[in-house]
């Protein structure tokens, strides 16, 4: 007489479809994987290294002269449009990150994963604020040894870098969706140049409004990045503040308003 032998059964855990953390920690989360990604490969910071430099070597000691007749003057102008024009163009460099782990199917392994649909995109702008604040240190610490001093001490300094890299978080979004929509990382370069250059070189970065023929004075008066530069301008030298700094905030909320859907839905539709 033979007993039966039972056969043991291993019970697959269910893998659960819903979040099991909240979808900002998950955001932070995947923050921290692209920081990680610059702390493996520090030349992606390159870019916002070299061009603070070379925007006020190019802008100081070339144009710097003809323009304000002492260079050392126009870089006391200069340095807060320098830091907004330097944030515009370090925004774009998101769509292009995005459009390529697209590419390359990382995406695809989100999807797969009980987190948020958001998650991904809110972390690649929250990892974009590592390249923010070393564009803007670079910069700061080489006008500092080119003689440029704050005159409103360090509170109002500090309140001027989060007000740009707040704009430029909410800026970021727009080329969350160019980078979702276009099909190729060089188009999306393409895209956001031709939608960045018209609005920084369009503003007050470079010089004041007062000096543009009327039609072109109108429009950099009411550029949304001359507002920004206003508001860093006054915040770092003196000047008026509070109007400047209302129309930021009414810009960031309308592009917030305006790009996160259209993002979002880009977002759906492509993977």
């Amino acid at each position: 007489m033979t007993a039966a032998t039972a056969t043991p059964t291993m019970s697959v855990p269910e893998i659960s479809t819903t979040p099991k953390l909240p979808a900002l920690q998950q955001s932070l989360t995947l923050a921290w994987r692209n920081v990680v990604k610059i702390r493996h490969q520090p030349e992606a910071l390159m870019d916002v290294s070299l061009q603070p430099i070379i925007f006020t070597v190019l802008f100081v000691f070339v144009f710097g002269g003809a323009i304000a007749g002492d260079w050392h003057d126009y870089l006391t102008y200069l340095v807060p449009g320098i830091l907004v024009q330097t944030l515009m163009f370090a925004t774009g460099g998101i769509g292009v990150a995005l459009n390529n782990d697209i590419a390359k199917g990382v995406f695809d392994r989100f999807r797969s994963l009980p987190i948020a649909r958001s998650a991904p995109l809110v972390g690649a702008v929250l990892a974009d604020v590592v390249r923010f604040l070393t564009a803007i240190g670079v910069l700061l610490a080489f006008t500092a040894l080119l003689g440029f001093r704050t005159t409103q001490g360090l509170p109002a300094a500090a309140l001027a870098v989060l007000v740009a890299i707040g704009f430029a978080m909410c800026l970021s979004w727009v080329f969350v969706w160019i980078g979702l929509t276009v099909r190729s990382a060089g188009a999306v370069q393409g895209v956001g140049f031709l939608a960045t250059f018209p609005l920084t070189f369009g503003s007050t970065a470079l010089v004041s409004a007062d000096t543009l023929p009327g039609w072109l004075a109108a429009f950099t008066r009411n550029n949304p990045v001359t507002h920004v530069i206003d508001t860093v301008r006054g915040l770092l030298l003196g000047g008026p503040v509070a109007e400047p700094l209302a129309w930021t905030a009414g810009w960031s909320a309308l592009l917030l308003v305006v790009f996160v859907p259209l993002a979002m839905r880009a977002y759906r539709r492509r993977v």
